[in-house]
């Protein structure tokens, strides 16, 4: 077999056919893992609906998904009453963006408006700062942090040092003001797409929407610190 001259010509031609060898490869990797991957997704969603909705007696039923304010709504039943809704919400449009960036919650909240509990489906923060958002806002033993059983409706969901009624994250302001816009944001739509059978502070008449709290203007590296 003769051997091929070396020229651009064929050196363009062996690229050429690797990058197409590699292309299919990776293509026939993505259609094994695309299903899998997609449901795990899916199974992690769902997960995340029952985990921070309220704990009550009887079966609940999750209605179809509801986009409301650019965050997706999921409201919980058991028979006919309402009683709480899990709201998937990111940092897309956020006045404060994270440091790591984009990140999701589901967040839940009761029938009333407080917040139940949350879960971070997605998060791309530094490791031992702004990650703690996992557990840093649901820490009963942090009272001042703690953002369960509040309701954004009468307690300032911004960072103390901007005014509000929240400790931030030990140097992670940042990602602490992102975190706390989207529990904004995921309330503001519960209240621009409530159910019609309200009970408690939600009342007979819609919410008025809460305005996310902008953080300063002078931001520096978590690493670092916020000041």
């Amino acid at each position: 077999m003769a051997k091929l001259q070396s020229s651009f010509k064929n050196m363009l031609l062996s690229l050429t056919l690797i990058a197409l060898m590699a292309a299919a490869a990776l293509a026939g990797v993505y259609m094994l893992t695309k299903d899998p991957i997609a449901a795990a997704m899916a199974e992690k969603q769902q997960s995340a609906i029952m985990q921070v909705l309220p704990e009550v007696e009887g079966d609940i039923r999750i209605a179809k998904a509801e986009q409301s304010n650019g965050v997706t709504l999921y409201k919980a039943y058991v028979g006919e009453e309402w009683i709480g809704t899990a709201v998937e919400a990111t940092t897309e449009g956020n006045q404060n963006m994270p440091f790591g960036g984009t990140f999701r919650l589901m967040v839940g909240f009761n029938n009333v408006g407080d917040v139940v509990r949350y879960v971070v489906l997605e998060q791309a923060e530094t490791p031992g700062l702004g990650a703690l958002m996992s557990t840093w806002f649901c820490n009963p033993d942090k009272p001042k942090s703690n953002i369960l059983g509040k309701n954004p409706a009468t307690t300032n969901f911004s960072v103390s040092k901007d005014g509000g009624d929240v400790d931030a994250i030990t140097a992670s302001t940042i990602t602490s003001r992102a975190f706390l816009e989207v529990v904004v944001k995921a309330y503001n739509g519960i209240a621009a797409g409530s159910p019609t059978n309200l009970v408690g502070s939600w009342g007979a008449e819609q919410p008025m929407p809460i305005e996310a709290t902008s953080g300063a203007t002078q931001l520096t590296t978590e690493e670092g610190g916020q000041q």
